[in-house]
């Protein structure tokens, strides 16, 4: 039952922190209240904290009747137990002030403030990067059947390279693959990689495959994407996303990935599947150890152009052309 708090409504208290508003609904059309929300982070918060810890997080929050929005800076009004992290950005000209979220109460806060989404940095606050990620973007309108054949193209072009991975759903339409690194391969060599690995992807399978970064240069293919590098973020594993039934980025086999779809894992149907699952932690569970990056592919990779700074520079000369 609700009572007043400092004048404040508050319908429940957990680890300190004071949840409001519960039973409004958490997403505009969901289907799923806050409190269903609240619950499922509470459930995962074990398996979703690791992949928060020693990183500046960005949430994608949603307050009724508004579309999501991202938010990296930290409000003033948060309380002063949050660790953050002061990061200096390029592109506003500003120091940000990102939350870290490496326990309980923390993410309960940000749950009570709707944060749905959560992204962590690539980069752990030494500046390190032990993921290199491909990630694969269906075209509009193509199945989840598109997106399973490219990743099993990216597969193969692993084991050729003799390194091991594992993959979720990204919670939208498409699939993360993520290989863990050593730490001490600096950060622009795992760029180099994870685009010589996508280009070697398109290569692969070229009638399925694409790299082009510019969406109408893709011909209906599943874009191989190499950008989330450096200072990219990625939704975490165990993340919902702000969108209708609030699907859930979610650990795959390779040997499930032909008879599931992102729809089947919800923030109402995960929790029944782990509490089937005899692995305690499915994405801990499939995670290969960290591993070297072979040389002649960070070679190869630094030979290829970073997608984005490609495309426009071809967007600059499309327009001298007239």
């Amino acid at each position: 039952m609700a009572v007043l708090m400092a004048g404040r409504k508050v319908d429940e208290v957990r680890d300190g922190v004071e949840l409001t508003h519960l039973d409004q609904p958490m997403l505009d059309g969901s289907g799923q209240t806050k409190r269903e929300f609240v619950d499922y982070l509470d459930r995962v918060s074990g398996l979703l904290l690791p992949g928060l810890a020693h990183r500046a997080l960005s949430v994608i929050r949603v307050r009724p009747g508004q579309p999501p929005f991202m938010q990296k800076n930290l409000p003033d009004y948060a309380p002063e137990w949050i660790p953050r992290v002061d990061q200096w950005s390029e592109a506003s000209r500003r120091t940000v002030h990102y939350p870290v979220c490496e326990d309980r109460r923390t993410l309960l806060w940000l749950a009570n403030q709707r944060a749905v989404e959560f992204h962590p940095a690539l980069l752990d606050l030494a500046g390190r990067q032990s993921m290199l990620i491909i990630d694969l973007d269906p075209p509009e309108g193509a199945d989840f059947d598109a997106v399973s054949k490219v990743a099993g193209a990216v597969r193969e072009v692993l084991e050729a390279l003799e390194l091991q991975a594992a993959l979720k759903t990204s919670g939208s339409k498409g699939i993360h693959i993520l290989v863990p690194v050593d730490l001490d391969h600096g950060v622009d060599d795992v760029a180099a990689a994870t685009r010589a690995i996508a280009q070697r992807t398109a290569t692969h399978d070229p009638d399925n495959a694409t790299v082009a970064y510019v969406k109408d240069q893709r011909g209906g293919k599943v874009f191989v994407d190499s950008t989330r590098a450096g200072g990219a973020t990625v939704a975490a594993a165990f993340s919902p996303r702000a969108r209708p039934g609030l699907p859930v980025s979610y650990p795959l086999t390779w040997a499930e990935l032909a008879d599931v779809r992102p729809a089947d894992f919800t923030i109402g149907t995960v929790p029944a599947l782990l509490d089937a699952d005899e692995v305690t932690d499915p994405w801990r569970g499939t995670m290969p150890p960290p591993q070297r990056l072979p040389a002649e592919l960070i070679a190869e990779g630094h030979r290829i152009p970073i997608a984005r700074v490609a495309a426009m520079h071809e967007g600059k000369r499309r327009r001298a052309r007239g």
